[in-house]
């Protein structure tokens, strides 16, 4: 089954095509995103993505470990004019950097639909995702304590309107193409 899953997965796969977690239950992320998105990553071809991973940062992780991770499902996303190979290419730039837990515009770490962000571009190497305001507001407008309390313990306030991206809204942007994996 396992095998069957993979291949049938990789067959309908093209390099560069995104991989929508979506959430089996809420989340930190969910809770203040449409939806139940919380993760995407990168196919690159030869049974592997390009991800950034909390506690694990920017990494490669083998197909069939992405798509049998507890606590959800994965779509596939394609985005529109996105040369996919050159996209890899830019995505294995930001190999080994640290995951942003902060979710900070401008500094040296990496949350994954930021590295997505980065990453997409067309064939002459223009980025295709442009960042967006983000919220951390919920469905009442409000910013939850947990992310009240995260920002708190570093010093900062919240980042609301600041510049960047999450995986539940980039999946619904225009300009991405979601499908089933087949």
């Amino acid at each position: 089954m396992l095998l069957t899953l993979c291949c049938a997965a990789c067959t309908s796969l093209r390099t560069g095509d995104l991989l929508f977690h979506v959430a089996g239950q809420r989340n930190r992320i969910t809770d203040v995103t449409p939806g139940m998105i919380d993760h995407v990553a990168i196919y690159m071809g030869n049974d592997s993505v390009i991800e950034a991973i909390p506690g694990n940062g920017v990494i490669t992780t083998p197909l069939h470990a992405v798509l049998h991770r507890e606590g959800g499902h994965y779509i596939a996303g394609r985005v529109k004019k996105a040369d996919g190979r050159l996209s890899v290419a830019h995505a294995r730039h930001y190999l080994g950097l640290p995951y942003d837990s902060l979710y900070l515009p401008y500094n040296e770490a990496v949350y994954c639909s930021e590295l997505v962000q980065l990453s997409m571009v067309d064939k002459r190497g223009r980025r295709l995702l442009a960042p967006v305001p983000m919220t951390f507001r919920n469905a009442d407008g409000q910013i939850p304590l947990s992310w009240q309390q995260l920002y708190q313990r570093n010093g900062l306030s919240v980042p609301e309107g600041e510049p960047g991206s999450n995986p539940a809204e980039m999946s619904q942007r225009r300009q991405v193409i979601i499908k089933k994996l087949k």
